[in-house]
């Protein structure tokens, strides 16, 4: 007894062998599945049901969360960022007292006295008093022979001197500053001094023009014009700055300003409420449950016990297995055919991780947004590359491994990924024209715009909210599609399927090597098409694959391009070349067109899918008429069947073994005289009992409901073909009876 297995496979016997089957049937899928679980667990490395929910801003929490330990929420990057740079702009600048700024003004004052004196003396000489504007512009004093005629005098000359050294030794010891000194300096600045720091306002430093202006109102000689010109331009001349900026100092002042800004907004302590049961969850309980997802994540990778980190790790590990194991059984038992291919298994598993990915990288973003996670990219390529149903139990696992994930546990992310993919999944059950590719990406937009409409109503969005979250998802749409458009010719090479528009390629009758069969064997170019409108009706009514069994019928005589001369189709009346063969030889040659087919495949790279029709077209099945001959000849041994007997193997689809059946049909109803509806009827029923009775059909997935559907369609479709005509006078310019049969 044969007992089935939990994937859909017979349970092996006991032995070495039946082992090796089993590893060979399962062993790679599993070690697959086993993989992408770990990689899942690397990607989202806290367990899957985290200690820490997160539930999204706006939404109601369904019961209370409660800090299990103290830890500090951080501040965000803009956060930090705009409080370090307020640090920097409310930090003083700092301005250094430099005292040997009263030395030297005192020097030059002192100096440019004993040059007036030395030039306007009364014991001078005139060249002396003349040469005083030269020698006053060489120390910085520009003065005008006017300037020197009012300097003659000696009280003047005294007391102008006196004020100016009176008003520089009041003012620069003080401290003061060149005008612009501190161009970026803020509200306050620091005054350095001794060692000490006095923080004044930036507007109370006295500069030159303070000094100017305090000057003007105690100036010697006031009714003098003369004298008060001098007097600024002496005292500007004689001026030197006391303070200074020190850019260290300053830098230093910002670097401590820098490091006292708190990266923490909040301290919450343990046992505190983060957020209540029923309570709406406000952006502030909603950093602090992020925060604490964090901190239960570096805990558990710290200081745990190892036996508990271990514990945690298996649990990840076994939920993602688990989920990921869900969609291969349902694979293996209701898609064997897709389980069997390793490649298909591998191209579901990278599409899995091409989700996963996107879905970190969306986790670790400041605000994570579900509709960026690009399931549509995934969901359409299962769906154009094998079917819309097992796409849509891809999407479901999918959506349920990302969904329960730690970063969106207690978020949208299940709902807003499910109904994006299942839109993309129904969205292209059949692509048949690049056109639907746009048909596609709208119907996945109404499915996130969908979302985020169900989402703003439940949750209380606002209308901004609730348009960036269909934006985001129609953006998604745009680029999944677009992507999954640009993958699918690479997914097919690597799968080997062949897509609906892969086939409408290979069925383009201009393509140069059926334009050769049209050209050097037009009975077989006639042949194949009748065959092919016989299949495809065939096919499409029992819900077969009708356009691979047209496009296969195309390429299934191929091999008769090397000899199109040895095949009845191509031949005129009367010219035979196998009269001068011997019946072993021709049968050689037309068994032959099945490899030289192959032949022709290879050079024009002909899909597999395709190729399957020139091998099994003709099944096992013998070449009876030259069999016969050569038993007519009456050798002295009976002729070897080998040589009769086609290569195989009999079909293995619905439609290789429908176009065996058609190529069956339409050579026969050629040959009748007057196909009536009741001789083709007989003849379809005879050509498929002969092919039931000979076992080719043994292979083929056909039940004998499907075969009576088939019978039916050739008959409907010969009918058509082989349909009465009526003679017209030959006046109408009509056909006349001796053309009738033209």
């Amino acid at each position: 007894m044969t007992v089935v297995g939990l994937w859909g496979q017979p349970e092996p016997d006991e032995g070495e062998g039946s082992r090796r089957a089993l590893v060979r049937a399962h062993g790679g899928r599993v070690l697959l599945a086993l993989a992408l679980a770990f990689v899942t667990y690397l990607l989202f490395p806290t367990a899957p049901a985290a200690d820490a929910p997160l539930y999204e801003v706006g939404s109601v929490a369904p019961d209370n969360v409660i800090a299990p330990f103290a830890f500090r929420v951080p501040k965000t990057d803009a956060e930090l960022q705009a409080e370090r740079e307020e640090a920097v702009r409310s930090t003083a600048a700092v301005l250094a007292f430099d005292a040997t700024g009263v030395d030297s003004a005192r020097f030059h004052v002192a100096r440019f006295r004993a040059l007036l004196e030395a030039s306007l003396a009364p014991g001078a000489s005139a060249a002396q008093a003349t040469a005083l504007v030269a020698d006053a512009a060489r120390v910085g004093v520009r003065i005008t022979p006017a300037e020197v005629a009012y300097l003659r005098s000696a009280p003047r000359r005294q007391a102008l001197m006196d004020g100016v050294a009176t008003t520089l030794d009041r003012w620069l010891p003080r401290g003061v500053a060149s005008t612009g000194a501190v161009p970026d300096a803020p509200a306050d600045v620091a005054i350095a001094r001794g060692g000490q720091y006095r923080v004044v306002p930036a507007d109370s430093v006295p500069t030159l023009s303070t000094v100017l202006a305090d000057a003007r109102r105690a100036r010697p000689d006031a009714g003098s014009e003369i004298a008060e010109a001098l007097y600024v331009k002496l005292l500007s001349a004689f001026f030197r700055p006391t303070l200074a900026a020190d850019r260290a100092a300053t830098d230093r002042l910002r670097a401590d300003a820098l490091r006292g800004v708190d990266p923490n907004k909040w301290l919450v302590r343990a046992g505190e409420k983060i957020v209540g049961a029923h309570e709406v969850v406000g952006r502030e309980e909603f950093d602090k449950m992020r925060a604490l997802r964090t901190a239960v994540a570096q805990r558990g990778m710290s200081d745990r016990s190892l036996a508990r980190g271990a514990t945690r790790v298996a649990g990840a590990l076994l939920h993602n297995l688990v989920l990921i194991a869900v969609f291969g059984v349902t694979l293996a038992l209701f898609r064997p055919q897709l389980y069997r291919s390793f490649r298909a298994v591998s191209l579901f598993a990278l599409g899995f991780l091409l989700v996963l990915v996107a879905a970190a990288v969306v986790a670790r973003m400041p605000n994570p947004r579900p509709e960026l996670i690009p399931i549509a990219l995934a969901a359409v390529l299962f769906s154009v590359l094998f079917d819309a149903r097992i796409s849509l139990v891809a999407v479901l696992v999918v959506a349920i491994l990302v969904g329960s994930q730690g970063p969106f546990r207690g978020s949208n992310t299940l709902f807003v990924v499910l109904v994006g993919g299942v839109a993309a999944a129904a969205s292209v059950r059949t692509l048949s024209r690049r056109t639907q590719a746009f048909s596609a990406m709208l119907v996945v937009c109404a499915g996130y715009v969908l979302s985020s409409i169900t989402l703003a109503l439940a949750l209380g969005w606002n209308l901004r909210e609730a348009g960036i979250a269909a934006g985001f998802g129609a953006l998604n749409a745009l680029v999944s599609v677009a992507l999954a458009m640009g993958l699918l010719a690479p997914a097919e090479e690597f799968t080997g399927i062949d897509t609906y528009l892969r086939l409408l390629e290979w069925s383009d009758l201009n393509r140069p090597l059926l334009q050769r069969l049209s050209l050097e064997a037009p009975g077989t170019y006639a042949h194949t098409i009748a065959m092919a409108n016989l299949a495809e009706a065939a096919c499409n009514a029992i819900g077969a694959n009708g356009l691979l069994a047209r496009v296969g019928t195309y390429y299934h005589d191929i091999g008769k391009l090397e000899r199109p001369q040895y095949f009845v189709e191509n031949q005129a009346k009367g010219r035979n070349p196998h009269d001068k063969l011997k019946p072993s030889a021709s049968a050689a040659i037309i068994r032959n067109h099945v490899r030289e087919g192959l032949e022709l495949a290879d050079e024009i790279k002909l899909p597999k899918v395709l190729r399957a029709f020139i091998t099994e077209h003709h099944g096992t099945g013998r070449i009876v008429y030259f069999y016969e001959k050569a038993k007519e000849r009456g050798d002295a041994t009976s002729p070897n069947a080998a040589e009769f007997t086609y290569p195989g193997p009999t079909p293995q689809s619905a439609e290789t073994a429908i176009v065996m059946l058609a190529d069956g049909v339409e050579a026969s109803a050629r040959a009748l005289q007057e196909p009536t509806p009741q001789k083709l009827r007989e003849l379809v029923e005879h050509i498929v009992r002969m092919r039931i009775e000979q076992g080719q059909l043994r292979d083929a997935p056909l039940t004998l409901r499907q075969l009576e559907i088939v019978k039916d369609q050739f008959v409907r479709v010969l009918l058509g073909m082989h349909h009465a005509r009526i003679e017209y006078p030959a006046a109408s310019g009509g056909v006349t009876a001796e053309f009738a049969s033209a």
